[in-house]
């Protein structure tokens, strides 16, 4: 959604209250007359003094000036209201879905301009809690006109094509990512995510699958990348395309009928789940989480899957879903989304993701039917979520510097990857002379905001 705001300064004018220092005052909007008012009324910044204009004759012109300049203020305050009140009605309309469409840097791809409401607040689109099946169902069905990421639009009706032109850019391979947040809070940290892809990957192709970066705020975000020839894009997907001819299109039906329980997890959360699946299988490539900062070449991989821990004999225990690799159509794929469809509960955590793939995996191990590869931890989860915290904070004695040292060593040779666990590490501030400060410097290709975020 465009920012009106930022266009709307030939009509509003911006002043500070004159009864404060003016890098303390509050702005607000005011006329000018108001201004020609306040600082005729200021003694220290009184223009003429009257009494001194009746025996100076060289001032008359001065006067003269000054009354014509009154005028002006006046036919300007009147104007500039009427502006002003015509720009509140406008505020007052319903906000249109589609009104413009913009030609983006990235040749023939177009950026649609779309109110984004829908998804800049989810607040009201999760469930209240303690609701039976039968009472959540009613109420998705009531929300349902609410849930913008399941209604088509002009830019997903395009979505197959334009992936299709997209991947033609050369790419000697392509990943994907998804967002499902307001573009507002896509932050420094998946901007990293994104340059260390690029950093490893110069001439790979990044498709973002999300309705709000693609939009001119999303274009804003990836411009600096687009601005360095880096191949990416953000696109709005058609879920209904995605989940053709698969297992989940009924499963996605009965969702957008309202005739299935979402559960009390948001939706939005668990279509990702789905998503990620979806387009791999219909395309082939790499998906990587927003939170996975790149540190290796990914070309060598294929149908692979990263176990997050293992026991003592090195056997998985539980994989995870934040990073895949898969060709187009493979069959494990198919059995996720098989999987997906058959056990959804949008009650679970973590049941129609990495609990879901570690569930098929052990039974497709079992018959050894499938071309796939198991990763061990250290390719991408080298550190376990309940320990994240350790990649962020300084070393404080010299026992620390040399464990940092020692496990950047590890990190270099053994991991494709880090993935940050978001969930426990977004509120977490990278220090000075950490490993996630090392690992900035050494992936980073713009590393702008990266110790804020």
């Amino acid at each position: 959604m465009v920012e009106l705001h930022t266009v709307r300064t030939s009509a509003v004018y911006v002043c500070a209250a004159s009864a404060m220092p003016t890098h303390e005052a509050p702005l607000r909007a005011c006329s000018l007359l108001q201004v020609y008012l306040a600082v005729r009324s200021n003694p220290s910044y009184r223009m003429l003094d009257f009494r001194q204009l009746s025996r100076a004759k060289v001032r008359v012109f001065s006067t003269i000036s000054f009354a014509a300049l009154v005028l002006i203020f006046m036919f300007m305050d009147s104007f500039i209201s009427n502006v002003s009140l015509q720009s509140v009605a406008l505020q007052s309309q319903q906000p249109l879905n589609i009104v413009a469409i913009q030609e983006s840097d990235l040749g023939s791809e177009k950026v649609e301009v779309e109110d984004e409401t829908y998804s800049e607040d989810q607040a009201d689109l999760v469930p209240p809690f303690n609701l039976t099946d039968q009472e959540r169902i009613s109420w998705f069905r009531k929300k349902l006109p609410d849930f913008g990421i399941l209604k088509p639009t002009n830019l997903t009706g395009e979505f197959d094509n334009r992936v299709q032109e997209f991947l033609k850019n050369d790419c000697k391979i392509q990943f994907f990512m998804t967002w499902i947040s307001p573009a507002r809070s896509f932050g420094g940290r998946e901007i990293l995510a994104m340059e260390s892809l690029f950093k490893a990957h110069p001439r790979g192709c990044l498709m973002i699958l999300s309705r709000t970066l693609d939009s001119v705020r999303g274009l804003r975000i990836l411009k600096p990348l687009i601005d360095r020839k880096f191949r990416v894009l953000a696109v709005a997907p058609d879920l209904s395309f995605l989940f053709k001819n698969t297992p989940a299109e009924s499963w996605f039906d009965d969702i957008k009928n309202g005739e299935k329980d979402p559960g009390e997890i948001p939706l939005a959360q668990n279509l990702s789940n789905l998503i990620r699946l979806a387009v791999l299988y219909k395309y082939g490539g790499v998906y990587l989480d927003t939170d996975f900062i790149v540190l290796k070449d990914f070309s060598g991989l294929r149908n692979s899957i990263g176990a997050q821990s293992a026991d003592v004999s090195g056997n998985w225990t539980r994989l995870n879903n934040a990073v895949l690799v898969f060709d187009k159509n493979h069959t494990l794929l198919h059995k996720f989304i098989l999987e997906f469809a058959l056990t959804f509960d949008g009650n679970k955590w973590g049941h129609n993701g990495p609990y879901l793939v570690s569930r098929v995996v052990a039974r497709e191990t079992t018959r050894g039917e499938l071309n796939f590869m198991v990763l061990p931890p250290m390719a991408f989860y080298p550190v376990y979520w309940t320990r994240v915290e350790s990649l962020f904070v300084r070393p404080k004695t010299q026992v620390d510097s040399k464990w940092v040292e020692a496990k950047l060593l590890q990190l270099r040779e053994a991991t494709y990857g880090v993935h940050l666990w978001n969930k426990q590490s977004s509120t977490l501030r990278i220090e000075e002379g950490s490993i996630m400060s090392r690992l900035v410097s050494e992936h980073c290709l713009i590393c702008r905001s990266v110790y804020s975020s």
